[in-house]
């Protein structure tokens, strides 16, 4: 598949220049087809059979897919709705006490940090790594993980659209004895991942942006030697290994994180989803992405541009006098891009199946202003 054919699957681009990948992806129709068609046959042919296997069935094949995609194993993933609650069922199963350190950094999404501003209310201590330019200074971060509990931070920052040395981040406070969580969620379907590379404890992410996957189908990476050391704060019956026995005991790997009854549906989509982007191959999205991310920045002002000249990924920010009206204004014209609460800025966000012409159109809309 090409990058044009994608484009050609998904309705919501016939109607306006979309660019605000960073926040949502509309979904190709086929993978919207897989989640009403998973929910239907759930609903309407499983009374013969136990809904529970039949779901629990789909459960399994989204685990392996999704794992076959970031190089994990199928144990080592949990199937989760978001990155926001991946982050939160390892904040959750980390025994905390007062007087913890937690760090993060300045980029970070509210995914990333409101479950850390919750434990601060209970004596944890936050630090806060200060960035610069979308920018971590190494010597900065060694001495703030150095005696650290867990460090987070994200792989892709949604402020800038950096990459973040996430090997070299995840070694420095493994060194220190600290658990590393990465948030990844702007990288899967727009750059490789490959979790074992990145070496961290766990890595939360989700198929509703780069990947063109439905909301609700989000995945949680979680080392398998670290998950079964680890005891989940929310039980379910997909969390343990037999929910009716008196002593309870929790899956192997991540699978503990897991709880309870869910929509198959979302996972269903998402294994679409995962199926067009390789077809289109992750290689030849990210080169297409760096073509049309040059060719934007090339019609923005120098001093305007808050992303790094150099193609990092398909977030480009962009300073305007006023960001809000800016975006409300675009969006009269046809054209959906987003603002930022910090920095105070625009967010352009390209991805393959975004078309030149679409590029020109946000930098004529920037010149009239």
């Amino acid at each position: 598949m090409t990058p044009r054919e994608l484009r050609a699957d998904v309705p919501a681009f016939q109607e306006s220049a979309y660019l605000n990948f960073g926040a949502h992806g509309p979904s190709p129709a086929y993978v919207v087809d897989a989640v009403s068609d998973t929910v239907a046959d759930h609903e309407f042919n499983s009374g013969a059979d136990d809904p529970y296997t039949t779901a629990f069935a789909s459960y399994d094949r989204a685990r392996e897919r999704v794992a076959a995609f970031i190089g994990a194993e199928p144990e080592e993933v949990a199937l989760t709705e978001s990155t926001t609650d991946g982050i939160n069922r390892i904040a959750t199963a980390v025994d905390f006490e007062p007087g913890d350190v937690v760090v993060r950094t300045d980029l970070e999404h509210p995914a990333g940090t409101l479950p850390w501003q919750q434990l601060e209310a209970q004596g944890v201590e936050v630090r806060v790594v200060e960035t610069t330019d979308g920018r971590l200074d190494i010597d900065a971060y060694t001495e703030a993980v150095a005696d650290a509990r867990l460090v987070c931070f994200s792989a892709v920052t949604w402020t800038h659209g950096t990459q973040l040395p996430v090997s070299e981040l995840v070694d420095i406070a493994a060194e220190a004895g600290a658990f590393t969580l990465v948030d990844a969620v702007q990288v899967p379907g727009q750059l490789p991942m490959d979790v074992q590379e990145w070496g961290a404890d766990a890595v939360a992410a989700a198929g509703h942006k780069w990947l063109l996957g439905p909301w609700g189908a989000g995945f949680l990476y979680v080392d398998r030697a670290v998950a079964d050391t680890m005891e989940p704060s929310a039980v379910g019956y997909r969390s343990v290994t037999d929910p009716t026995a008196a002593e309870l005991t929790y899956e192997p790997g991540a699978k503990r994180f897991e709880i309870g009854t869910t929509s198959p549906g979302p996972h269903a989509g998402l294994i679409e989803a995962i199926d067009a982007i390789e077809s289109v191959g992750v290689t030849t999205i990210a080169d297409r992405i760096e073509t049309l991310t040059d060719r934007l920045k090339a019609g923005v002002d120098d001093e305007a541009l808050l992303s790094p000249q150099a193609y990092e990924s398909g977030l480009v920010s962009i300073t305007v006098d006023n960001p809000e009206a800016t975006v409300e204004r675009l969006a009269e014209e046809g054209i959906v891009i987003r603002s930022l609460p910090h920095p105070d800025a625009i967010r352009v966000s390209v991805h393959a199946v975004s078309t030149a012409a679409e590029i020109d159109s946000v930098i004529t809309a920037l010149e009239t202003a």
